[in-house]
């Protein structure tokens, strides 16, 4: 398995990252444990967690998939042999089941996530902790336009980091990430980070696929020149890059099958778009998500490409994504598609 740098600091991490956010709720612990046995086996080191999973978020599993994590790293005893990633959530009405809604990215906040996410994850500190999504009022989860609101509120972006500083300090935390950011955000972070002595960014964690590569458009001249490169999340556009839902299929126990409020990339042009990305790969002669993981692999500003399964099946075809290498022909035909349809489902 390649590794890449995580930023400028002092370790690399396998093109392939490991996600999590179905276990406690559609994956079970002992799969989990096997999706961990199996990935490791593949020569993945790094895995990504967050306070808030599983996903779709609620209160009666709010930090399960920790405590899975938690569990397996105890039972294996191989923590330091790996890149352990988490998150602390943002603000959100709907989460007052997290610290008493106490969500800003203060230091009193972020002291209580990270103590709660070291309890559950059962180690002394974590490699990479990033903002799951920013405090202020911005363009994420979909959003692609900028529309000011009011947020004079929020906690500023250099207490934030002096925050994130005493627990770095203090050896609970390694190194920082940004997640669901904007390009001003990411810039903001770094210049007052270098201004101020505070931690650097390494990774910016945000949505990268076929379907939405709004990436491009300004984060990924942040991510090659400030050495910040991307944590790809969702690449397969929850699984519906691998063709199973055209047509309209619903397979049985897949994510949109069981949960109808992700509809981000099921509207009519991500539809069409899928349907051309799975047809240029069957021309080809490749599977369709494996072409999709492929392309992401293959950004020169990407760190690591987080996959998730929830069947072993499905994890070793993703896994195996990492020996796939596609064709100049193939990489024409993506353009060709992506200059038609350009970002169905930002």
């Amino acid at each position: 398995m390649e590794k890449r740098p995580l930023g400028q600091t002092d370790i690399e991490v396998s093109v392939i990252c490991l996600g999590t956010m179905t276990w406690g709720e559609q994956n079970t612990q002992d799969e989990a444990f096997s999706q961990l046995d199996m990935a490791l086996d593949h020569g993945v080191n790094f895995i990504d967690a967050a306070e808030l999973y599983p996903v779709p978020p609620k209160g009666e599993t709010y930090g399960e998939t920790e405590r899975i994590l938690g569990h397996w790293l105890n039972a294996r005893g191989s923590r330091d042999n790996l890149i352990i990633a988490s998150k602390i959530a943002g603000p959100e009405p709907d989460f007052t089941y997290m610290r008493g809604g106490d969500l800003r990215f203060d230091d009193k906040s972020i002291q209580a996530a990270l103590e709660g996410s070291l309890g559950r994850l059962k180690t002394d500190y974590i490699d990479l902790y990033q903002l799951h999504w920013p405090e202020r009022k911005t363009n994420y989860f979909g959003r692609l336009g900028y529309e000011p609101r009011d947020d004079h509120d929020t906690t500023p972006i250099k207490v934030t980091l002096e925050a994130l500083k005493r627990q770095v300090d203090a050896g609970k935390i390694r190194y920082v990430g940004l997640s669901n950011e904007t390009p001003w955000g990411a810039m903001k972070f770094l210049e007052l980070a270098r201004e101020f002595a505070l931690p650097v960014v390494a990774s910016i964690q945000n949505p990268y696929s076929l379907l939405n590569r709004s990436y491009e458009i300004g984060l990924a001249e942040v991510s090659i020149r400030e050495k910040a490169g991307l944590l790809a999340y969702s690449p397969l556009g929850f699984g519906v890059l691998s063709g199973k839902y055209i047509g309209n299929a619903r397979p049985k126990d897949a994510r949109l099958s069981l949960y109808t409020r992700f509809t981000r990339y099921t509207n009519p042009q991500a539809i069409a778009a899928t349907e051309r990305y799975v047809g240029l790969a069957q021309k080809h002669g490749l599977d369709p998500a494996q072409m999709a993981l492929a392309f992401v692999n293959s950004r020169p500003f990407l760190t690591s490409n987080i996959i998730g399964a929830t069947s072993l099946a499905q994890l070793k075809s993703n896994l195996d994504s990492a020996l796939v290498s596609l064709s100049e022909e193939v990489l024409q035909g993506i353009e060709e598609i992506h200059r038609e349809q350009p970002n169905p489902a930002p």
